[in-house]
């Protein structure tokens, strides 16, 4: 997410970090590589151009703090101007209960999906969320959202008799209020560009169930169109937030950074991927770390407490410290960090690392080493040094892979329980020593 945009941004700011003293000159040739940065990654030329002339308002006249230097309380003042431009103050839903949500959207959006995973949210807060179909028109939407719907646990409610839109919004108020559910989000159909007998339905369904919320589901990898479409919407159905999806894809990321500057609508949540755990509440804040290389540390750590069990990190760790951790234990560990997502979304949220570009190769590799594991026995698992020829073979068939990546696997994990028991045995010092020895023989890379 953002991938282009940062590695540009990072270029035009790497010279301005270490400046000991600013000049006019360095300051333009710095904001004009800011510039280049957003309107390469699809941004409205006049946001852009706004978004460089504010920066420069505040950097001049400004004080430079003693701890700071020049270039580092600039990049300060870029990510606060970044958090303005995404949208500053609340981005969360309203709290209002019985709380009515109209998702609107283009087809092909994610619209129906993406009312999906909001329900998914609002039951994880302890809500009760029903899900409405008010889709008539694409065949098998109804199916779709009671599917996906049925897999999360949430209450659905359609009519497939019905083609009255807004009869069917109406009766689906009934049935949530029947069912005791505080919130109702309703699915509505979309086109394949805006249309008057579009907007003309959404609007009818729009006043007879009295939304709180209007949110338009919009795919952030259409740039500046998704601008133009969030625009049109606005003006006909007031919107009160926007979901931006697919932005997993989407490497310039211009719609994220426009939107809220051209229309005014807040950005409340974001797709980043297919899973239905793949919906995260908009904070401004954090995607302005994120964009600025700075990582995502809170959002790490709250996936972290929402994936990872606390006991068993507990359990885990105390293997580690006694030197007891078997092939087993590591398969837990691996399927733990699954939970979180993809190696490159965790890496993203890491400090200096959000630019850093992975391949499938490290996701391929984890599902490689799980596969190995699981072609194992419980008793293998445990006692890896029985595992003789026959038995390797046996394991590198089960899990389709070759004898020497089963191999490579057990000499990995051996190199791994030498080293806890050297810490064990508090040997730590010991272990520095070798793998000091290890880099002036060429086994490791100098530092």
């Amino acid at each position: 997410m953002f991938e282009s945009l940062t590695e540009r941004l990072g270029q035009a700011l790497r010279n301005l970090r270490g400046v000991g003293k600013l000049t006019e000159q360095n300051m333009a040739d710095a904001l004009k590589e800011v510039r280049g940065a957003l309107l390469a990654a699809d941004v409205h030329f006049r946001v852009a151009r706004d978004f460089t002339d504010r920066v420069q308002s505040s950097v001049l006249g400004q004080e430079v703090l003693k701890s700071v230097t020049h270039g580092q309380q600039i990049i300060k003042i870029i990510h606060d101007e970044l958090v303005k431009l995404l949208g500053e103050g609340a981005t969360d839903l309203s709290g209002r209960r019985p709380l009515k949500v109209l998702m609107v959207g283009l087809h092909g959006s994610g619209k129906t999906t993406s009312t999906v995973k909001l329900g998914r949210v609002l039951k994880k807060r302890g809500g009760r969320p029903l899900v409405a179909a008010c889709d008539v028109q694409r065949p098998a939407a109804i199916d779709q959202l009671e599917i996906l719907a049925r897999k999360e646990e949430l209450g659905f409610f359609a009519d497939r008799a019905s083609k009255d839109v807004p009869a069917i919004g109406a009766a689906a108020l009934a049935a949530a209020q029947a069912a005791g559910a505080d919130a109702i989000l309703f699915d509505t159909a979309g086109r394949l560009q805006i249309d008057g007998q579009l907007i003309d339905e959404v609007k009818r369904l729009r006043a007879r169930v009295e939304p709180d919320e209007v949110l338009l589901v919009a795919d952030g990898a259409l740039g500046q169109e998704a601008v133009n479409v969030a625009k049109a919407f606005h003006e006909a159905l007031q919107l009160t937030g926007l979901v931006l999806t697919k932005l997993d894809g989407d490497a310039r990321g211009g719609a994220a950074l426009s939107i809220k500057a051209v229309t005014g609508v807040p950005i409340k949540f974001i797709g980043t991927g297919e899973k239905t755990d793949d919906f995260d509440t908009f904070y401004p804040d954090r995607l302005a770390s994120r964009i600025l290389g700075m990582g995502d540390v809170v959002s790490l750590v709250e996936k972290a407490q929402e994936h990872i069990d606390e006991a068993q990190a507990e359990k885990m760790a105390d293997k580690l410290r006694k030197a007891d951790f078997t092939l087993e234990d590591f398969l837990e560990q691996m399927q733990q960090v699954k939970k979180m997502g993809s190696m490159e979304s965790i890496l993203g949220m890491m400090p200096g690392m959000s630019g850093m570009k992975l391949d499938d190769r490290a996701d391929r590799q984890m599902a490689r080493t799980e596969a190995i594991i699981r072609s194992m026995t419980p008793q293998e698992r445990r006692k890896p040094e029985i595992l003789n020829g026959s038995r390797r073979m046996r394991i590198a068939n089960g899990a389709g892979v070759k004898v020497v990546d089963v191999n490579m696997l057990l000499k990995q994990f051996q190199q791994m329980q030498k080293m806890m028991r050297l810490m064990k045995g508090g040997g730590s010092k010991k272990l520095m020593r070798q793998m000091e020895a290890m880099r002036g023989r060429g086994g490791l890379p100098g530092t």
